[in-house]
């Protein structure tokens, strides 16, 4: 029934993320590139947001599945709403700190913090009763909140501002408010289907979970969080403060179009959190093995095959497109991103298994080397190598890549697991291969055409060997229940 579950969670999430990323696409392609300052600027505020919320949360979402299976169902209600009251304190102190660092700064654009951090309150208990959510297994719509409504407001806002009837001020306003709406109709939602009540006592609660142990995870689960999310929104802020406006803009392109393939892993790496959980405390390592090599089958598997029909027919899609002149110095950054992007993938839920064992506290030391790594990096490409948000784009690769190496040696050595099989190897072969030949094909002469023959072709070569290879299993699972549906059709 579990398995179920989460297969149909999984498959809804990822369809509301691609509904999500399809319509940001859309946006990203004809919107956004005709004022990069603007969308640079909105950015910048999601970034400021997006490291104040780890803050206010401290650890408290991670602290709810680590604990949820050692609770009874009383406790766990009790828990839930003390994560409710440690947030809504912690927030008021982030509030005080905001206001002190504004008031001794005389940086004119600091007053972009007042918009981030009324985002990053409501991040903060989106994440919180998304995590619940997942719990329960409901996980689809609080995800059509969050995934769909900034994704329809920001190109409206845009369109408005573009069209001289808002300011930019106005603009990050408007998109302010969508994400205080987006956690009114989560919390509404949630409550429909558990009912915490009221209980603020929570004496009890720690007679079946130390104070010790439960501070000190969520001290190391925050750290984790803002430590990656630091890291992973340090180009944001780098590119804002050291280069432009319309850098962070045309680099903000290229990420969005990048984050189309990790889709599917977000969903699955949220979905199989508690799962994961479960496993390292039943200590069931076998059968965490069996599925920490099938998901990042999968998770290559799609990755690869997006990322081939990205890296073949990107330069063809934004030929065809009115804003070619703004989009054509995004390509190289999507291109490195993407197989950012795909490593991560490939490598499964490594983060998961670290954050819910033991050994969490390694989080800590692995992202506070990937922060100095991005960091140094950043300014070498920038300032001595002269390569601009290009080199923004390789330092992000690398230190991601060696922060991906850096777990997987970690988990092997702790648990002798690994998300690798033999056939890893050959798929890669097969990725390699076809994309090398289809990008040497000649070119028709038509931006259109080179784009539906190149990536179609990618499309159904690496297909069907996977599947005549049987390589992934659900893969070919899926496509058996879709051959069949077809003969019986026709």
């Amino acid at each position: 029934m579990e398995k179920r579950a989460s297969t149909k969670q999984v498959l809804l999430y990822s369809l509301i993320n691609y509904l999500g990323t399809a319509i940001g696409v859309v946006s990203t392609i004809l919107v956004y590139p005709k004022d990069k300052a603007l969308l640079g600027t909105v950015r910048y505020v999601d970034n400021i947001s997006q490291l104040l919320f780890p803050i206010m949360v401290l650890g408290a979402s991670h602290a709810l599945i680590k604990f949820y299976p050692a609770l009874s169902e009383e406790k766990q209600k009790q828990l839930f709403n003390y994560s409710i009251f440690s947030i809504s304190m912690i927030s008021l102190l982030v509030f005080a700190g905001v206001m002190i660092y504004t008031g001794v700064s005389d940086d004119k654009r600091d007053y972009l913090i007042f918009f981030g951090f009324p985002i990053g309150v409501s991040l903060a208990f989106i994440e919180l009763f998304r995590k619940q959510a997942q719990d329960l297994q409901k996980l689809a719509v609080p995800t059509l909140f969050e995934k769909i409504f900034p994704k329809i407001v920001l190109p409206a806002v845009f369109l408005l501002f573009l069209h001289g009837y808002i300011s930019q001020t106005q603009s990050i306003l408007y998109y302010t408010i969508c994400y205080i709406v987006i956690f009114i109709l989560t919390a509404v939602y949630l409550f429909k289907y558990f009912k915490p009540g009221f209980n603020y006592r929570f004496k009890t609660l720690f007679g079946e979970i130390t104070r010790k142990d439960y501070f000190r995870y969520s001290l190391y689960a925050f750290a984790g969080s803002l430590g990656s999310l630091l890291a992973f929104r340090l180009d944001g802020i780098i590119i804002f403060r050291l280069l432009s406006e319309e850098a962070n803009g045309t680099f903000s392109i290229g990420v969005a179009l990048a984050s189309v393939l990790q889709i599917p892993a977000i969903g699955m790496f949220a979905l199989y959190a508690p799962i994961v959980s479960n496993h390292l405390k039943a200590e069931t390592f076998t059968e965490l093995q069996k599925k920490y090599v099938e998901v990042a089958k999968l998770l290559f598997g799609i990755g690869a095959l997006l990322f081939c029909c990205v890296f073949l027919g990107i330069q063809d899609l934004f030929r065809l497109l009115p804003t070619y002149n703004n989009l054509k110095d995004s390509i190289p950054i999507v291109n490195i991103l993407s197989f950012s992007v795909l490593i991560n993938m490939a490598t499964g839920f490594n983060s998961e298994i670290i954050t819910y064992s033991k050994y969490y506290r390694f989080n800590l030391i692995a992202i506070s080397i990937l922060i100095a790594l991005s960091i140094s990096l950043n300014l070498y490409f920038i300032y001595v190598l002269n390569l601009g948000i290009v080199g923004v784009a390789y330092a992000s690769f690398i230190s991601m890549t060696l922060f991906n190496i850096s777990k997987l040696v970690f988990i092997y050595k702790k648990f002798r697991l690994l998300p690798f099989d033999k056939g890893f190897g050959v798929m890669a072969l097969i990725f390699t291969a076809s994309t090398a030949v289809i990008y040497y094909l000649p070119d028709t002469g038509c931006h259109f055409i080179n784009l539906v023959y190149k990536t179609g072709l990618s499309l159904v070569i690496n297909i069907v060997v996977l599947y005549k290879l049987k390589l992934v299993f659900q893969m070919n699972m899926w496509m058996d229940k879709g051959l069949k549906f077809l003969k019986i059709k026709s």
